[in-house]
């Protein structure tokens, strides 16, 4: 480009004309490398009337001469302030025009926005990588999701926990009367005990009580070294089906008191539990199992215990017990559930046959 320059525009200028760069540096720009400017969006079009003699941009030609050093032109001064930013302008408006173009062919629906140019100006722009959507995120390798974050429960918290609790259960229940075997073994404590007793745990169907932490309460009472084991004279093993010695029995009050009920034992008027020895069955009243007795409070935990060592310490051929001293612990055979006073005498309750073990 030359250094040219046009003169001042004529005060008769439209009001349109009147606003933005000079159509002179507009036309500069309109060449085969930068193509023509496109409009801005919103920007009302300069209203023109293109006749022969106003020439092509509908303007009368101005006069054109060579400006000589030190020379003003003619003009008031200011003017040369007011060329470079007519310049400036110019330079916006083309670029503005190419951010638009490309923000409505692409930026919005038909693709990426242009992405920023680079932070120093020294190299390329920086390549802008897209957010990944958050179910990417979970399905990419390595991702971990909240839930396979946490750390698993602890069994022994979860099984301290249930021991803790009490269930709800209507007393005077009588369930569906199918005794289902509950799946899988456990293996005797002691192998090496002079008698492994093999039994079996069935749950009444539909008591709504969990049948795989009632037979882990009965084979773990049953072999804590405090039970009936009697340092290696007994240990027990929980098979789910094949031969066995008797079978542990979590049966709703109704379903319980039939059982007892065979071996000539009334349960009801207590509404307690039983050893059913004519028949295989040890029986664990479901309503005593979930709300434990008077006798030992909120401690939960240690009459279920005592309901399963006193239970089959009757099935191992133990009668009752009854308190032997003021303040001693209960024998475990004593009838705890119902009372801890013979005699004038009262005993603290105790859930195991050998509690000093």
């Amino acid at each position: 480009m030359d250094h040219r320059e046009t003169a001042a525009p004529s005060s008769t200028a439209g009001p349109e004309e009147a606003f933005g760069p000079r159509q002179e540096y507009l036309d500069a720009f309109e060449d085969e490398t930068f193509g023509r400017a496109q409009p801005i969006p919103g920007q009302r079009a300069a209203q023109r009337t293109d006749t022969p003699s106003s020439g092509r941009h509908g303007r009368p030609p101005q006069h054109r001469r060579r400006r000589v050093p030190g020379d003003s032109g003619g003009r008031r001064a200011g003017g040369r302030g007011r060329t470079l930013t007519g310049v400036a302008a110019a330079a916006v408006v083309t670029v503005l025009a190419v951010v638009v173009a490309t923000q409505v062919t692409g930026g919005e629906d038909g693709g990426p926005a242009l992405p920023p140019p680079g932070g120093d100006g020294r190299g390329p722009a920086a390549a802008v990588t897209p957010e990944p959507e958050p179910e990417a995120l979970a399905s990419s390798p390595g991702a971990e999701t909240e839930t396979e974050a946490e750390a698993p429960p602890d069994p022994e918290q979860t099984y301290d926990r249930m021991m803790t609790t009490m269930f709800a259960l209507d007393p005077e229940l009588t369930g569906s009367g199918e005794l289902v075997p509950v799946p899988g073994t456990d293996p005797a404590a002691d192998p090496d005990a002079t008698t492994v007793l093999r039994y079996r745990v069935d749950v009444e169907e539909g008591l709504g009580l969990d049948a795989e932490f009632f037979a882990e309460v009965v084979h773990r009472t049953l072999n804590d070294e405090r039970s009936w084991g009697n340092g290696g004279e007994r240990s027990f093993a929980r098979v789910s089906g094949g031969d066995h010695d008797f079978v542990v029995t979590l049966a709703s009050p109704g379903t319980a008191a039939d059982w007892c009920a065979r071996s000539g034992l009334d349960i009801t008027e207590d509404n307690v539990s039983c050893n059913s020895s004519n028949t295989e069955r040890v029986i664990i009243n479901a309503w005593r199992w979930a709300q434990g007795s008077e006798t030992y409070g909120d401690d939960i935990a240690a009459y279920r215990q005592m309901l399963v060592n006193h239970e089959v310490g009757h099935r191992l051929g133990y009668g009752h017990a009854l308190c032997s001293s003021e303040g001693a612990l209960a024998p475990v055979m004593m009838q705890q559930t119902k009372f801890l006073e013979t005699d004038g005498l009262t005993c603290v309750p105790n859930p195991w046959p050998h509690p000093d073990n």
